[in-house]
C-alpha cells in the first residue's frame, strides 16, 4: 500500500513517475534526491549556531529535579516548561558572577553543575553562589530546523530553508507552483546528514479507513449517537493528564475542545457540553487511589458528574504492561457502566524517541508500546470505542514529518497540530454522522 499511495505522491508532480521520491545522503551536508525521472543533489546549510553572551539569571536553583528539568533550564535551550536535548554545547557553558570575560567564572562541579544534554544547571551546596546571586551565562546551542526539497514551478529539484526554533521547527512555505518532495531534518546539532534525517514524502495524509459495515458509533456509542441525532443535551467529559489538561495551548487549541468543535458542526441540532478534569503528571490510578475531599477524587471527580460519554487520554500509563491494563481499566468499565457513561480510550501519542525504545522517527508505524497493544485487546475484548490516535502519530514521517517536532516540551506534550490528531482519531468514530 506504502509504495502504491508514494507513486500517486510522485505522480501529482510528474505524470510518468512509478515510485516514490528517494532521498540519500551524499555525503557531508549534501542529499541525493530522486522523484521520477528528475534528480539532483543538493547542499543542505548546517544547524544554525546560537551564541549567547552574558544572559542574565537573577537566581540559580539548585542543582536538583528530573534530568529533563534539573537546576534552572538555560533560556536559549528551553522548550515548553523543560530543556531540549542534545541542543547545548556542554564545554561552550561558562557562568560568571557579572556580565564580561573580565567577570569572575564560577567553575564546574564545585560553584554549580550542569546536565550536559538537558541543559539545565544549578548552584551546588557549598559552593561559591548564593541563593539569591545574580550570575550570567555565555554558552552555544544548535537550533532545530526542517528544510524542504520542492519541485519548481521550472520542474528543477531545489532547496527550501526553513525557519530555525528550538523544538518544533516546521517546514517552510512554499512559492506558487512548487510541490513539496520530502524533508530534511536537522535536530540539533549534527555534523553531517544521516539517514534519519531524510524525509521523503510518501503520504499526503492520513490514510482515513474505509467503514464497513456497521459504524463502530452504531455499536459502541448508541446512547451518545441517539443524543447528539435528537439535539438532547450530551455531556461529554474529557479525562486525562496534562495533555488533556493542556495548560500551554490556548483553551480552543485543546485536544477536547477541537473534538467538540467538530462534533457540533457535524451535529448542528446537537446540544453539546464538553467537561474537562486533567491532572499532569498522573495516571488512572492516581486518580483511583486520591482520598475523599481531594481535589482529584476519582468518586468525585470523574463518576460523580455523570457524564453521557467518557473520552479518556493518559499518556501517562504507558508505563503499564497488558496485564496491568486489563486490570486497572477494567475496574473503570464497572464504574462507568455503574453511572451509565459511554466510553471512548484515546490511544496516546509517540512520545520521545528513548523513551519508547525507538532509535529513529522514520519506519515506526508500530508503536511498540505493551500499554497501546494492551488498550487495543481491551477495547476489542470489552467492546469499548477506541479512538487510535497512536496510528496516526506512527505514520507522520510518511507525511515528512519527524513526530517530534510536534512536542512543544520535547518530551510529550503535543502542539495544536498534534492535538489535531486526536480530534481527527475521535472523528473517525462519528464519521458517518449525520448533519
Amino acid at each position: 500500500m506504502m509504495k502504491v499511495f508514494a507513486s500517486v505522491v510522485c505522480a501529482t508532480m510528474f505524470a510518468h513517475a512509478a515510485e516514490p521520491p528517494r532521498m540519500e545522503a551524499a555525503g557531508g551536508w549534501q542529499v541525493r534526491v530522486a522523484c521520477g525521472e528528475v534528480s539532483a543533489v543538493l547542499t543542505v546549510d548546517p544547524p544554525d549556531i546560537v551564541t549567547v553572551t552574558d544572559e542574565k539569571y537573577d537566581a540559580l536553583a539548585p542543582f536538583q529535579g528530573p534530568v529533563w528539568r534539573r537546576g534552572t533550564p538555560l533560556l536559549g535551550t528551553r522548550a515548553e516548561a523543560c530543556s531540549v536535548a542534545d541542543a547545548l554545547e556542554p564545554a561552550s557553558l561558562v557562568v560568571r558572577d557579572a556580565p564580561g570575560a573580565a567577570a569572575k567564572a564560577y567553575v564546574l562541579g564545585k560553584d554549580y553543575q550542569l546536565e550536559p544534554r538537558w541543559g539545565g544547571f544549578g548552584r551546588l551546596e557549598g559552593g561559591a553562589i548564593p541563593s539569591n546571586k545574580t550570575v550570567y551565562a555565555t554558552y552555544r546551542y544548535a537550533m532545530m530546523r526542517l528544510d524542504s526539497v520542492v519541485l519548481a514551478a521550472d520542474k528543477r529539484l531545489a532547496l527550501r530553508k526553513g525557519v530555525p526554533h528550538v523544538a518544533t521547527p516546521r517546514p517552510p512555505e512554499l512559492a506558487a507552483g512548487e510541490t513539496r518532495v520530502g524533508n530534511v531534518w536537522l535536530p540539533g546539532r549534527a555534523e553531517q546528514l544521516a539517514p534519519a534525517m531524510l524525509y521523503p514524502i510518501l503520504e499526503l495524509a492520513y490514510p482515513e479507513p474505509p467503514r464497513v459495515g456497521a459504524a463502530a458509533e452504531e455499536r459502541l456509542l448508541p446512547q451518545t449517537l441517539a443524543k447528539l441525532r435528537s439535539g438532547a443535551p450530551v455531556r461529554i467529559l474529557a479525562w486525562g493528564d496534562s495533555v488533556t489538561e493542556c495548560v500551554y495551548l490556548p483553551f480552543e487549541k485543546k485536544w477536547q475542545e477541537q473534538f467538540a468543535a467538530r462534533l457540533r458542526e457535524r451535529f448542528p441540532q446537537a446540544s453539546i457540553v464538553m467537561l474537562s478534569e486533567g491532572w499532569g503528571g498522573r495516571t488512572t490510578t492516581a486518580y483511583r487511589r486520591e482520598p475523599p475531599g481531594s481535589p482529584r477524587n476519582y468518586a468525585e471527580k470523574v463518576l460523580a458528574l455523570k457524564p453521557d460519554l467518557i473520552v479518556s487520554e493518559f499518556i501517562n500509563d504507558a508505563s503499564m504492561d497488558e496485564a496491568a491494563v486489563l486490570e486497572n481499566y477494567g475496574a473503570i468499565l464497572k464504574d462507568f457502566k455503574l453511572i451509565g457513561a459511554e466510553w471512548v480510550i484515546l490511544t496516546p501519542h509517540y512520545a520521545r524517541p528513548d523513551w519508547m525504545g525507538l532509535k529513529q522517527q522514520r519506519e515506526i508505524d508500530r508503536d511498540p508500546r505493551p500499554y497501546v497493544h494492551g488498550l487495543r485487546l481491551f477495547a476489542e475484548n470489552n467492546r469499548v470505542a477506541l479512538a487510535d490516535a497512536s496510528l496516526r502519530w506512527g505514520r507522520l514521517w510518511r507525511q515528512g514529518l519527524p513526530y517530534s517536532t510536534l512536542l512543544m516540551n520535547n518530551i510529550n506534550h503535543p502542539d495544536e497540530r498534534g492535538m489535531k490528531l486526536f480530534a481527527d482519531a475521535l472523528m473517525e468514530l462519528f464519521g458517518a454522522g449525520e448533519k
